[in-house]
């Protein structure tokens, strides 16, 4: 099994920064790939970027292109979402997930294809 801790979530104003990390324990070499979701209040839980374990690749969605930066500290087994010109609308429940294990047909941005959950770190950004 792998377990997921997120921290660094908190309060900002528009336009500031925050880092998320998101901590593996356990299993660790049979993750395939981690993701970072969101969920505001009365919304789905939306793909907010993802990384290859090996940090080879990643993706993101379009709401967040050019603001948001994922990666992986492999020394940590952590993989950190740095989040720049935050919008209010970037408040939300952030969640990291992780693949275990590879399939075909996997699909970075649906949280159906993740298989293991952290509890979530809040986000608020204040206008």
């Amino acid at each position: 099994q792998v377990q997921l801790v997120e921290s660094g979530g908190g309060l900002v104003q528009a336009g500031g920064s925050l880092r998320l990390s998101c901590a593996a324990s356990g299993r660790t070499y049979s993750i395939y790939a981690v993701g970072w979701f969101r969920q505001a209040p009365g919304k789905e839980r939306e793909f907010v970027a993802a990384i290859h374990w090996s940090g080879r690749t990643t993706y993101y969605a379009d709401s967040v292109k050019g603001r948001f930066t994922i990666s992986r500290d492999n020394a940590k087994n952590t993989v950190d979402l740095q989040m720049n010109n935050l919008k209010p609308e970037d408040t939300a429940v952030y969640y990291c997930a992780a693949r275990i294990n590879f399939f075909i047909g996997f699909n970075y941005n649906s949280k159906a294809n993740y298989n293991s959950w952290g509890q979530g770190t809040q986000v608020t950004v204040s206008s």
